[in-house]
C-alpha cells in the first residue's frame, strides 16, 4: 500500500515537496537533491518523519 510523504529542505528546514512511497518495499528514508524556492538553490531534501 502506498502512502503519502513529505519532503523537508537540510537548509532552511521547510516543506517544499509531496509524494508517494510504498513503505513496504522501501523502508529506508528517501534522500533527493531538489530546488528549494527559499535557499534558491539545489538542496537535499529529506522524508520527514510521521
Amino acid at each position: 500500500m502506498r502512502e503519502p510523504i513529505q519532503f523537508q529542505c537540510t537548509g532552511c528546514k521547510r516543506i517544499n515537496y509531496n509524494s508517494m512511497k510504498d513503505k513496504k518495499k522501501h523502508p529506508d528514508k528517501i534522500e533527493l537533491k531538489k530546488y528549494c524556492r527559499f535557499c534558491r538553490k539545489h538542496v537535499v531534501h529529506r522524508e520527514m518523519k510521521k
